[in-house]
């Protein structure tokens, strides 16, 4: 069986699918069944996606990839002022 990568978008449809399943009188198992996903895999998208909107959800992801490029950005930036400094050493 192929794994497949769900966006965000869908995640949050899943997830509202299950709430409505649920209160139409489903079991929880039952619904996450019928949503193609196993438990594991809903009760995380839950914790991470839990009363989440399609435009917070993008919103999360933009903030995401700004904040990886950012650490990436400070890292570098560490090392060159290191490298500065070992060879500031070797001179005087």
């Amino acid at each position: 069986m192929s794994k497949k990568r769900h966006t965000a978008e869908e995640i949050v449809a899943k997830l509202r699918q299950v709430d409505v399943l649920t209160a139409q009188g489903r079991t929880v198992a039952e619904a996450i069944r019928s949503i193609g996903v196993t438990e594991v895999t809903y009760y995380r998208w839950r914790q991470e996606y839990g009363g989440l909107k399609c435009d917070q959800v993008k919103r999360l992801k933009e903030l995401e990839a700004e904040n990886a490029r950012l650490r990436r950005a400070v890292s570098d930036l560490t090392l060159d002022k290191m490298i500065l400094k070992e060879a500031a050493k070797g001179n005087f």
